[in-house]
């Protein structure tokens, strides 16, 4: 009697977990109990391929199970501007993650907030950045002012090896922090500065392993696997956070001069506006934590992403001799010296362009794209979605559609020049996605994109690159001295996708 209650109980609980709990959904994989698709996103790493057999399977509409949350897959160009653009409303919520609430302590900040604080955060950041001149003349001086200091560092090591990516990763700092916090690194503030990179780092340094990914989808399963908890992470994270971030915010309330109507950076117009809706008895919206916690919102957004897809950029064109001649010629015909190259010039170097345009598509940093929840009750294609589902916007899978990029896999920037030799518009490129959730430094990562990748192949000839070579640090690649080669492209076995670390030896082309 007790095996046949027990075999009852297990039927009925697969027949749930298999077809009851996903009999109104798109159709997609069979979700394991408890822990759902995850195994093929872990397996496939970094989860490009999975997706894509997902939606050649079920459509550009499915389902796949993170533990036991369903998400709606969105895959196609099309169902995108019908769903996240044309009904944008519907789909401009973030679906909430435990892992980061509890980091944030609440809802705060842009990236994980939603309703009338994100709206208005966000809606402040953009007026903000406005007033800066972000997109203009203002903050291509800023750019350029960065450009310089690179060349200075790499001029004094030409014909030797030197790291690359750490200069430019200096660079792309500089620019950022000078938005949020209003000055920039300078040299013998190194330490100050190491400090904050390894606070934005540490995600790649301590949470990409194995168990935390499974904590994250299935936290009792991951409790039983070796190494630090999320927990344990986290509180270390915090703590270094909120000192860094805390002492930067009171640095600021000291200097503001707060009857000026001129603001330097974001901390100091955010602490104004704080002020004055503090004295209108508003002192909730623009909080402290508030402040925390978009900081660190605009610093991910403006560092690490950006930080990333240069140094894939290089990456991609060292692997492609052809290309790297191909861009210096454009440049010797239209730039013709060492003068600096700028936004003027863009539309005069259209191979250059569509170099960055593929180096975005290939670099791909988002292997599954920001987690969207509806805000109410909808319907995607013929299916009844009901209020508070999540849904994403696969950029990944449609950036790798062969029908539109063939041979998706391949860096090919001609796939972006016409018949003409001009940069042909490819609607399918969506790096910072779509709706309303659409990257807010989007044009200050494309200015930033092409003025440090331009003047850095038109200043230098890289001769050839090697691994860094340390006692802590696996190869990216072999090479002997006899055997140069460029830095991997390679991104299997990868959890998440962070910046390639190599060195080269430069000469100066004029």
């Amino acid at each position: 009697m007790l095996l046949l209650l027990l075999f009852t109980g297990l039927c009925i609980y697969l027949f749930y977990e298999l077809y009851w709990k996903r009999r109104h959904l798109p159709p997609g994989p069979i979700p394991l109990p408890i822990i759902g698709n995850v195994l093929p996103m872990l397996r496939e790493k970094p989860g490009y391929e999975c997706f894509r057999r997902w939606t050649k399977t079920y459509g550009d509409c499915c389902t796949f199970w993170m533990g036991k949350t369903p998400y709606v897959m969105i895959s196609s160009l099309d169902l995108m501007k019908e769903t996240f653009i044309r009904d944008g409303d519907t789909y401009k919520d973030k679906f909430p993650q435990p892992i980061n609430v509890k980091f944030r302590g609440g809802s705060f900040g842009i990236v994980d907030t939603n309703g009338h604080l994100w709206n208005t955060h966000r809606r402040f950041a953009l007026s903000t950045f406005r007033d800066f001149g972000l997109g203009k003349g203002l903050m291509q001086e800023k750019i350029l002012i960065e450009v310089e200091e690179v060349f200075r560092k790499l001029d004094e090591h030409l014909g030797v090896e030197q790291d690359i990516p750490k200069v430019l990763n200096n660079a792309v700092a500089n620019v950022i922090n000078q938005i949020v916090f209003g000055y920039r690194f300078a040299d013998d503030q190194e330490e100050e500065f190491n400090k904050l990179r390894d606070l934005m780092e540490y995600q790649e340094k301590a949470f990409n392993t194995f168990k935390v990914y499974v904590q994250v989808f299935a936290p009792k399963l991951g409790e039983f696997l070796p190494g630090k908890s999320i927990d344990e992470l986290m509180d270390e994270w915090k703590k270094n956070f909120y000192t860094f971030f805390n002492t930067q915010i009171e640095n600021h309330k000291q200097k503001i001069d707060f009857d000026s109507e001129e603001n330097l950076d974001y901390a100091e117009a955010y602490l104004k506006e704080q002020r004055k809706r503090e004295a209108e008895g508003d002192f909730d919206l623009f909080s402290n934590n508030q402040l925390m916690h978009t900081c660190l919102d605009l610093w991910f957004a403006g560092f690490s992403t950006t930080n990333a897809t240069a140094n894939w950029s290089i990456c991609y064109i060292m692997n492609t001799p052809r290309v790297q001649e191909k861009i210096q010629e454009e440049l010797d015909r239209v730039i013709g010296g060492d003068r600096l190259v700028t936004t003027a010039d863009k539309n005069d170097l259209p191979y250059m362009n569509a170099v960055i345009n593929e180096s975005q598509r290939c670099a791909n940093i988002l292997p599954v794209n920001v987690l969207h929840m509806t805000t109410k009750d909808t319907v995607i294609n013929g299916f009844p979605i009901k209020k508070g589902t999540g849904v994403v916007a696969q950029i990944s899978t449609v950036m790798l559609d062969e029908k539109v990029f063939p041979d998706p896999y391949t860096f090919n920037p001609d796939r972006f020049i016409d018949e003409n030799g001009k940069l042909k518009k490819v609607e399918e490129l969506i790096p910072f996605s779509v709706g309303k959730r659409q990257c807010l430094g989007e044009g200050l990562a494309r200015m930033e994109l092409f003025l440090f990748i331009s003047n850095f192949f038109n200043r230098y000839q890289v001769i050839y690159c090697s691994k860094i070579t340390n006692s802590t640090t696996v190869p990216i690649f072999q090479i002997s001295p006899s055997s140069e080669g460029p830095p991997s492209i390679d991104k299997t076995g990868k959890l998440s996708l962070f910046p390639r670390k190599f060195n080269a030896i430069l000469t100066k082309r004029h």
